[in-house]
């Protein structure tokens, strides 16, 4: 597919992909380092992810690195020790990029370390807007069944984001796909 094609891809709900990027740009377009966007869940940048003092001060017992092993972002057990459990998806920040792929799988994750007494969820890649956006916009869909603009709108509301078009498309065809599964 073209990125013509690509960037007017029809989503459920009549939204394109390029519609669905004019609500990204809609409201601040700025970010924090770190943002809670649902309770206990967290999104944020690989600064806070390499600060093992920042995790202690808000409580993170589970990390989840979009970015695994990527320049700046090699999070792995070994640094974060038994206090923290690792989950790491070694996506690359590109439209071409496969990320549908770990949307169930990182799903499950987080809903399974929220489950826990306590636990707090870091979801990280290297800048926070793309590859943890989408990994956690995948998750509000898939466990919490919002649409994929509900689920856009909810992060919006607490921390700027922006899918690149290749992981929106991805977003779509899995909004698509829980729709036609409920």
């Amino acid at each position: 597919m073209n990125t013509a094609q690509q960037s007017n891809a029809v989503c459920p709900a009549t939204l394109s992909v390029k519609d669905l990027v004019r609500v990204l740009y809609g409201g601040k377009r700025f970010g924090n380092h770190v943002d809670e966007v649902w309770p206990n869940l967290f999104i944020g940048d690989m600064s806070v992810a390499n600060d093992r003092y920042s995790l202690w001060k808000l409580g993170v017992t589970h990390v989840l690195n979009g970015a695994h092993g990527k320049m700046h972002c090699q999070g792995s057990h070994d640094f974060y020790g038994s206090a923290v459990d690792y989950y790491g998806v070694p996506a690359e920040d590109s439209p071409s990029f496969d990320l549908s792929r770990y949307f169930f799988p990182s799903a499950e994750y987080i809903q399974s370390a929220l489950d826990t007494t306590g636990a707090r969820v870091f979801v990280h890649c290297a800048v926070g807007v793309s590859r943890s956006a989408s990994l956690v916009l995948a998750y509000l869909m898939i466990r919490h069944h919002y649409t994929l603009l509900e689920a856009i709108n909810k992060v919006k509301e607490r921390r700027w984001i922006f899918p690149n078009r290749g992981f929106l498309k991805q977003l779509c065809a899995l909004d698509m796909k829980l729709r036609q599964t409920s």
